[in-house]
């Protein structure tokens, strides 16, 4: 079984959405990708996250219900997204998974899926 579907159960979902929010509060204030987000829609962009995840790491289909099929490169086409962008994201990602105690056991799992996703946000050729 995917180990990364297994991490809903491993973790919670208020872990998860915890994990989340510490993201944001350092995505808010940084110089690189917090120009990225909608300023008038901070909850919302959190919560689609959040919703995304947790989805993603088995628990309930939220996201999928709202939103459709996640087509995550194709919504991110509209932001100009490189290696620096792709490294800051992961950096304050790592940031709030050390914030928020995520267990040695799942955060080599979660870090992998994490620097996958990102990844393949990439559509600026540096």
């Amino acid at each position: 079984m995917d180990p990364i579907s297994q991490l809903h159960t491993a973790l919670g979902e208020p872990a998860i959405r915890n994990l989340v929010a510490a993201f944001y509060r350092r995505v808010r204030e940084d110089d690189l990708i917090g120009r990225m987000y909608p300023p008038d829609d901070w909850a919302g962009s959190e919560k689609r996250l959040a919703d995304f995840i947790v989805y993603r790491f088995g628990g309930p289909m939220t996201y999928i219900e709202e939103r459709g099929h996640p087509r995550l490169r194709a919504r991110h086409f509209p932001f100009s997204i490189g290696l620096p962008e792709r490294d800051r994201w992961l950096e304050l990602m790592g940031q709030a998974m050390r914030e928020t105690g995520i267990p040695e056991t799942e955060a080599p799992t979660i870090a992998l899926f994490f620097a996958q996703v990102a990844d393949s946000m990439r559509n600026r050729e540096e």
